[in-house]
C-alpha cells in the first residue's frame, strides 16, 4: 500500500472517530464468512458501522483524532475491528447477544459517553449504560408522573363530590 493511500485511511478513519459520540473496538478473527457476514448485518439493521483495520493505521488514527486515546494502543494487538455508533450501549447488547451463538466478538475497549472501558469484561457495565434517549424518557416520566397523580386525585375528586351533591339533594 503506498504512503498516499495509508494517509487517506487515516485522514477518512480520524473524521469518522471524530463524528462518532463512541466506539467499541473488538476482536472478530476466527469467525467464519457466514458468521462475520450475519454480524455485519446485524451492526447494518442497528446502524452500527463496522470497519475492519490495520492497528497501525488505527493507532495513527487515534492520535490525530479529537480526544485522549493513548490507553487504547495497548489494545491495538491481532485483529482489530471498529464498531461506531451514535448510541453508546447498542455495540454492548449486540454483541453480548450475538456471543450467545458464538465465541466472539470479543470487546477489547470502548470509548462511551467521553469515558475508557478497557477489556471484555466491562461488557456487562456497558451494556447497562443508558443512552441520551433513554435518559431524557426516564427524565419526562418522572417529571411526568407527580403531575398525573395530581390530575388522578382532581377526577376521583370530582366524582366523590359530585356524589356528594346528589346525595345531598335527593335527602331534601
Amino acid at each position: 500500500m503506498k504512503k498516499e493511500q495509508k494517509v487517506q485511511i487515516i485522514d477518512s478513519l480520524t473524521e469518522e472517530i471524530n463524528a462518532s459520540n463512541h466506539f467499541y473496538l473488538t476482536d472478530i478473527s476466527e469467525l467464519n464468512a457466514e458468521d462475520t457476514s450475519a454480524l455485519r448485518r446485524a451492526c447494518f439493521e442497528k446502524q452500527i458501522k463496522l470497519v475492519v483495520v490495520k492497528n497501525t493505521l488505527l493507532r495513527n488514527a487515534l492520535e490525530k483524532a479529537d480526544g485522549e486515546f493513548e490507553e487504547l494502543t495497548d489494545v491495538l494487538k491481532g485483529a482489530t475491528s471498529l464498531m461506531l455508533t451514535d448510541t453508546g450501549n447498542l455495540p454492548a447488547k449486540l454483541i453480548k447477544e450475538f456471543r450467545k451463538g458464538h465465541d466472539k466478538p470479543i470487546l477489547k475497549a470502548a470509548y462511551v459517553e467521553e469515558a475508557l472501558y478497557i477489556g471484555d469484561n466491562e461488557l456487562d457495565t456497558l451494556t447497562n449504560i443508558k443512552s441520551k434517549e433513554e435518559l431524557v424518557g426516564d427524565i419526562v416520566a418522572l417529571l411526568q408522573s407527580p403531575i398525573k397523580n395530581v390530575i388522578s386525585s382532581l377526577e376521583s375528586g370530582k366524582n366523590i363530590l359530585a356524589g356528594v351533591v346528589k346525595t345531598l339533594s335527593e335527602k331534601e
